[in-house]
């Protein structure tokens, strides 16, 4: 979706409320106080103008800013793409997709395997030399231990709340 206004959602809330109210296209159109056609073209997925969208989203009882994409979204795990597509699932209100997607990050939390060993390759390996590979060694031992502690911390303040 590049438009910054998720018009698959607001196609399918209006179709189904014309549907749930039992009018046609016409007199949904007037009871939202847009032009007919306005609201055919949003049926078919084209964006109203501003004015036309504040009326239709009023008529649907809804808050404008559901239908508006973030900025921009780039999730960094697993959890945030879930929580994401949640957020915008039409069948969901807010507090439920919260709810839903605590429950997946609790779960990936306690479930997921996080500390795998990486393996590392020094192209530069071959020409240290003994004091340098062991500097190099014990800054790297520094670095897993930090990284460690802030794994183990961040496990801890997640189990805790």
């Amino acid at each position: 979706m590049s438009e910054p206004v998720d018009i698959d959602q607001l196609k399918t809330l209006v179709a189904g409320e014309r549907k749930r109210r039992g009018l046609s296209l016409r007199a949904a159109a007037e009871q939202a106080d847009v032009p007919f056609n306005t609201l055919a073209r949003v049926e078919k997925g084209h964006l109203p103008d501003l004015a036309n969208f504040r009326r239709i989203v009023e008529w649907l009882g809804l808050a404008p800013e559901r239908f508006f994409q973030p900025a921009q979204v780039r999730a960094v795990d697993t959890p945030e793409v879930i929580a994401h597509h949640l957020a915008r699932d039409p069948n969901l209100s807010d507090a439920a997709a919260e709810r839903i997607a605590g429950l997946v990050r609790e779960l990936y939390t306690s479930l997921a395997v996080t500390n795998r060993p990486v393996k590392v390759h020094l192209r530069a390996a071959s020409t240290f030399t003994p004091d340098a590979s062991r500097m190099l060694g014990e800054l790297l031992g520094d670095i897993q231990h930090a990284l460690t502690n802030k794994h183990d911390r961040t496990r801890h303040d997640a189990a805790n709340g």
